[in-house]
């Protein structure tokens, strides 16, 4: 998870937008080890203790309709390197290839289980397998596909600095984000023009911000989200 070399960034973030952002978290390596070792322990921890219950989670997904247990779409991590997300199956089978890659509000290819799962944001716990394998953080930008990624503007490009996220302030922000989307004549369109800037924002601003404690305050803060706790723009 270190920030490497300045040499050793990949081209395409060689930019002098990213610059600052850089140098802020190559000052910050040794909290950022400290990160990898505590994502390492508790998402173990973790795994082990919700072991019966990721079972029972696997058996509804399966029995409700047909396919497999996770969904395993591409995504975008540290430095631009691509991965495959493990998520809980919450839409028919085959639903990227159906419609488009963001899920609106009544989106009609979420299962019964589905809605069940997402409503209690239970598709993102089996990500404590990628936080475990180290392709994503408890904390961080939310991973997007590649489709996305490619339509990063220069700045946009400092949060690959960091493994991608299994939540961030801009997810707690923007959790209900299907239902932005919903009605939207193009909603890729709208997703990339309208609502991905948004979240950039709050992105790129935790980068500045970014330390072991407050890692700590946006998990504690992600649990209350979905327990219902409404968060302002100020929090």
């Amino acid at each position: 998870m270190l920030v490497c070399k300045w040499n050793k960034l990949p081209s395409a973030m060689q930019k002098e937008e990213i610059r600052p952002y850089w140098e802020k978290l190559r000052k910050k390596n040794f909290s950022l080890f400290w990160k990898r070792v505590f994502d390492i322990v508790v998402s173990g921890l973790m795994l082990l203790i919700l072991s019966p219950f990721f079972l029972i989670l696997s058996l509804a997904i399966v029995i409700d309709s047909r396919g497999p247990v996770f969904y395993r779409q591409e995504r975008v991590t540290q430095y631009g390197k691509h991965f495959r997300i493990f998520k809980f199956r919450s839409m028919v089978n085959g639903a990227d290839k159906k419609g488009t890659l963001v899920t609106v509000g009544h989106d009609l290819r979420i299962t019964r289980v589905g809605k069940f799962i997402r409503k209690l944001r239970l598709d993102e716990v089996s990500q404590l397998i990628d936080v475990f394998r180290g392709t994503m953080t408890f904390v961080g930008t939310r991973p997007e596909v590649p489709k996305y990624v490619d339509q990063y503007k220069d700045d946009f490009l400092a949060t690959l600095l960091l493994p991608a996220g299994v939540t961030s302030m801009a997810s707690i922000m923007f959790k209900d984000e299907g239902s932005m989307l919903e009605g939207k004549k193009d909603v890729d369109k709208a997703y990339i023009e309208e609502v991905l800037p948004q979240k950039m924002k709050w992105n790129i601003s935790e980068i500045k911000k970014f330390g072991f404690w407050r890692d700590l305050k946006i998990m504690f803060m992600t649990v209350f989200a979905v327990l219902g706790k409404k968060y302002n723009s100020k929090e």
